[in-house]
């Protein structure tokens, strides 16, 4: 993509083809407009087996496999025997024609409008489907597997079976007759011929070799770190979110990131890209449409919207394929962001977890230039699937980010759309990173401005000063602590009840926005210091920490801290369903009333009206349970609530019940 003289070859196994990824990345040529993006070469090793039986490829009729891959819109190029040096010629014919087939291609897009039917591979034309799109080259390979390896093992065939997939002969130390065949094997490579007597590689192999970038180690394709330029970002304060007081007024978050990324495009044309699941407009990105149309090479029709092959928006309904393409985009030196629904990021976790494991070996090795991040943002969150339900509900990625090390692995919880403008501007400038980004696209509360908002999310975490009621000089009696944007709406609900209706208890509020700060510094690098931690944590009050994902993440995180069993983590516990947004914090135990009796449960200290105050927080809960049934929404005192003065009825002081 954006790579326009680019030929990317990628031999794909007939094991690896039965994955459900595989099967989705065929359609990846739907998505590649000739006219500007390079190509791919597949090639379909079909070798028969896996590990320990046939493929279901390898033992289909060849004629069905080729009408397979003929649907999916290639021009299959066929290879097969086990003759040498016959197949060493026909191969490379077959590369040969591929190789023409996509220069045609190129010349054909990048010259003139329309498509051809001619299909004679001589003559370097190619057929082009009625849509338009081109048909490319692929080649299916077939070739016995454990090919040129030992024939038979101790009376058992080996070779072109799938006993080629294990070792073919073992005890070779202590078997005369496995090490004769053995160095039998080796010897029919003729190494005399390749190898001089010092052991290097004779002009025989070098003559053949290619030189410079053209090497496959020495290629900035394969190092995209060496051709990346800086993004080109617009000034973030043109995007700000007007906050007069704090938690007083609401916004759809995310629309400013879709505002962000929509001046992103336009000023890199060429080199940023947002991927998406058929999301893009629910996740309110939509923003990106005012600037590119959705990609597609396929039919388009009058009624669809913001749709042609001049789009750079790429949509498919494949957390694979989006995931995937932007690995290869940030790895080949360019910028994007993986936008999808927070349960289905744990569709493509296992390719999430394998970049980071790339990063992290790639961060040893001196000669790798650091590439674009890999920046996910997460959005219809656990808390706010209103109409979805269970399925829809599951924070798991973070737990998954923050095992991998404090190199590669960034967590960040914006709780308003001024953190998340500033969020995803660093992210946007950070290198070989895997930047986890999580926030809801549901109108939401906003607490800081932009300046506010930078100051907090260069620190990680913060007092709320705004939000507590401790004394100056005094630790407070309870801390309040909150990572995520609902959890912070009931932290710092929570705390409004607690200053009205029980001042004498003296409450502090923490949000934390960068999950890892919460880490020792020896265990990630955006770790805080010992001192840091107790100046916002105390080193000794127990502290009722609310949490986006799953409880044990914190526990994980404030692991080794002092006394760390004094941290008491309300989170999600798989408690989902179709409901309202306050019922959902209600059945996960979360809610502003949950904290508030665990405040008071875990306080040293119980002023008088604590136990009346405790007997509240449970009646307005049985008063949730009605009212929900009988309304199908919320309270509005739970639902209209933002931070009031002091004496407010909206935040239960005067606690009709």
């Amino acid at each position: 993509m954006d790579n326009p003289d680019l030929i990317a070859l990628s031999v794909v196994g007939d094991g690896e083809a039965e994955t459900g990824p595989l099967e989705g990345s065929w359609k990846g040529i739907s998505f590649l407009n000739p006219a500007r993006d390079g190509a791919v070469l597949p090639i379909l090793h079909l070798n028969g087996a896996k590990i320990a039986g046939p493929t279901v490829l390898a033992r289909k009729d060849p004629a069905e496999v080729r009408s397979l891959l003929e649907g999916h819109g290639y021009d299959v190029i066929e290879v097969e025997g086990s003759d040498l040096p016959g197949m060493h010629e026909r191969f490379a014919e077959a590369l040969t024609e591929a190789y023409t087939k996509i220069r045609a291609i190129w010349a054909k897009a990048r010259g003139s409008e329309g498509g051809s039917a001619a299909t004679d591979p001589a003559s370097g034309e190619v057929e082009w489907s009625p849509t338009g799109r081109p048909r490319w080259p692929l080649i299916v390979l077939r070739s016995p597997k454990g090919w040129t390896g030992p024939h038979e093992v101790d009376g058992t065939v080996v070779e072109g079976t799938w006993r080629a997939h294990q070792v073919p002969l073992s005890g070779v130390k202590d078997n005369p007759e496995h090490l004769a065949l053995l160095e039998s094997w080796l010897r029919s490579y003729r190494p005399e011929e390749l190898f001089d007597d010092s052991g290097a590689p004779t002009p025989l192999v070098t003559a053949n070799n290619p030189e410079g970038d053209l090497r496959l180690s020495a290629t900035p394709h394969a190092n995209g770190g060496v051709l990346t330029e800086d993004l080109d970002l617009p000034d973030i304060a043109t995007l700000e979110t007007p906050v007069e007081s704090p938690a007083t007024s609401r916004a759809e978050s995310t629309r400013v990131l879709g505002e962000l990324m929509k001046q992103l495009y336009e000023r890199n044309p060429h080199s940023f890209r947002l991927f998406c699941p058929d999301e893009t407009n629910s996740n309110r990105l939509g923003a990106v449409f005012d600037v590119s149309e959705r990609m597609t090479m396929e039919r388009v029709v009058p009624e669809d919207v913001k749709l042609s092959s001049d789009g750079r928006v790429m949509e498919v309904l494949s957390e694979h394929n989006c995931h995937g393409w932007l690995e290869g985009y940030t790895l080949t030196g360019r910028h994007g962001l993986f936008a999808t629904y927070e349960a289905f990021a744990m569709v493509s976790a296992s390719q999430t977890i394998q970049h980071a494991k790339w990063l992290e070996e790639a961060a040893h090795l001196d000669w790798r230039a650091k590439v674009p991040s890999l920046n996910i943002l997460l959005t219809s969150t656990a808390w706010r699937n209103d109409h979805n339900g269970f399925s829809h509900q599951g924070p798991g990625l973070i737990t998954t980010m923050i095992q991998h090390r404090g190199d590669v692995a960034r967590v960040y919880l914006p709780p308003d759309a001024n953190c998340l403008l500033s969020v995803s501007e660093h992210c946007f400038k950070s290198r070989s990173h895997v930047n986890l980004i999580v926030i809801d696209k549901q109108p939401q509360l906003q607490y800081l401005t932009l300046d506010e908002a930078n100051a907090h999310c260069r620190a990680g975490a913060g007092v709320w000063d705004w939000a507590g009621n401790e004394l100056p000089g005094q630790d407070p009696d309870i801390v309040l602590g909150c990572a995520g944007d609902v959890v912070t709406m009931e932290t710092v609900a929570a705390a409004q009840i607690l200053r009205e209706r029980l001042p004498e208890l003296s409450v502090r509020v923490v949000n934390v926005v960068n999950l890892m700060t919460l880490s020792r510094p020896k265990d990630h690098p955006n770790g805080m210091s010992d001192m840091a931690f107790e100046e916002l944590f105390t080193n000794n009050k127990d502290v009722i920490f609310s949490f986006h994902g799953y409880p044990g993440a914190i526990h994980q995180l404030v692991h080794g801290r002092s006394d760390a069993d004094r941290f008491h983590v309300r989170g999600f516990i798989e408690q989902g369903t179709t409901t309202t947004p306050f019922d959902m914090v209600v059945r996960n135990q979360a809610s502003r009333y949950h904290l508030v009796m665990d405040a008071l449960n875990n306080s040293k200290r119980h002023p008088r009206g604590s136990a009346a105050l405790k007997a509240w927080c449970q009646s307005q809960l049985d008063r949730h349970e009605v009212y929900i049934r009988e309304h199908l929404e919320d309270l509005p005192e739970v639902r209209d609530w933002i931070a009031q003065e002091p004496g407010s009825e909206v935040s239960g002081k005067s606690g009709k019940a």
